[in-house]
């Protein structure tokens, strides 16, 4: 076995994770996967650079501008391509869409999240430059970093802050949102916002160049593991109530309900979407301005996930499962999960969680 390190950048990344650990997917290819560590931005960044880590999950702003100033990060593959998020408001609010949100305070938690919604407004007429609303913030970061300061003192769930008058609307991805609706806050469905986010395959050109062999069965065992994930709905259910506890531990519709989010997003053949890709760029040219003097696809290098595309490799693992997948598109199943679950912060989802704003 060769023992590699993929630590996470958010804890939700563990959703997926332990379920491709446990299928054997990695074992199958000679590795011992470390994953199951969190590490911070920079943190990341040092051990990327200098080899000592092979892979990370994340990060996904940062990185354009450390490219233009001589950084060796690249990209390998894309786990999740869109940001899936409802608006949550007071009921006598007056707010009932995105348009309403001029003028009003809106709350926002982690770095990456809050970058999110300055582009999703902006994309739909709303500055936060132009002061056309006020955006409130949970967190203080690091001057120069998207890594916050750390503080012993978590803050509440950001619905919460809707309910108590803090703010007056966030944005907020599932389950999170029928939290907030079983607490008696207003729920709008929006359009989702393509975007780079969750476990994105990065590590070190160099690392790459010596070590293609590794990289190989690296992405092997994580497509391997993500069929499983899609194909093996039953198996998978059961382990992430068993072993996902970062946050509490899910009851069985819990479970259900978090994989059925996850399962219908995953990309089966870690492409990145172009949408997704211009959409990080335009948030790294906020953070970083030297990122305007990097062409956005310099990072992302798809020739190892392509190679074992056109070998068939991707599509015989869903021809050697042809597991029935229509419980994954079922309307009803989603809504009756996302019934039974109303009070636990246990249940995971793709956006950022408790690492959030040292996720990116």
């Amino acid at each position: 076995m060769d023992k590699i390190a993929f630590p996470y950048r958010s804890s939700s990344h563990l959703i997926l994770l332990h379920v491709i650990a446990e299928s054997g997917s990695w074992e199958k290819h000679g590795l011992d996967v470390d994953y199951d560590r969190k590490i911070g931005s920079e943190d990341a960044q040092r051990g990327i650079e200098s080899c000592d880590l092979e892979f990370c999950g994340g990060n996904h702003v940062s990185t354009y501008g450390l490219r233009a100033r001589g950084s060796s990060w690249v990209y390998l593959g894309q786990t999740v391509n869109q940001v899936n998020h409802q608006l949550v408001v007071r009921p006598n609010s007056g707010i009932n869409g995105i348009a309403d949100i001029r003028g009003r305070k809106l709350g926002g938690a982690g770095s990456h999240p809050i970058l999110n919604n300055w582009l999703y407004l902006k994309q739909r007429g709303l500055d936060q430059d132009r002061d056309d609303y006020e955006l409130i913030c949970q967190e203080e970061f690091k001057p120069g970093t998207m890594d916050e300061v750390e503080s012993d003192k978590k803050p509440p769930p950001l619905w919460q802050w809707v309910r108590d008058g803090i703010v007056d609307a966030a944005f907020l991805g599932m389950p999170a949102s029928l939290f907030a609706q079983a607490a008696g806050l207003k729920v709008i469905d929006v359009e989702p916002l393509p975007m780079i986010q969750f476990s994105s395959i990065s590590t070190n050109l160099k690392f790459v160049q010596k070590h293609p062999d590794l990289v190989e069965r690296f992405l092997k065992g994580m497509l391997e593991g993500i069929a499983f994930f899609k194909t093996n709905r039953e198996k998978s259910i059961e382990i992430i109530q068993r072993r996902y506890t970062k946050s509490g531990q899910m009851n069985r519709e819990q479970a259900v309900f978090t994989h059925q989010n996850l399962a219908q997003t995953l990309a089966p053949k870690l492409y990145p979407t172009m949408t997704a890709i211009a959409n990080v760029y335009e948030e790294a040219l906020r953070q970083d301005k030297d990122a305007r003097n990097v062409n956005p696809m310099e990072l992302w290098d798809m020739h190892h996930v392509r190679r074992l595309d056109d070998t068939g490799f991707i599509d015989n693992l869903y021809r050697e499962k042809k597991a029935d997948n229509r419980h994954l598109h079922k309307k009803t199943e989603t809504k009756d999960a996302g019934g039974r679950i109303t009070s636990s912060a246990a249940v995971g989802h793709t956006d950022c969680d408790d690492a959030c704003a040292a996720t990116h």
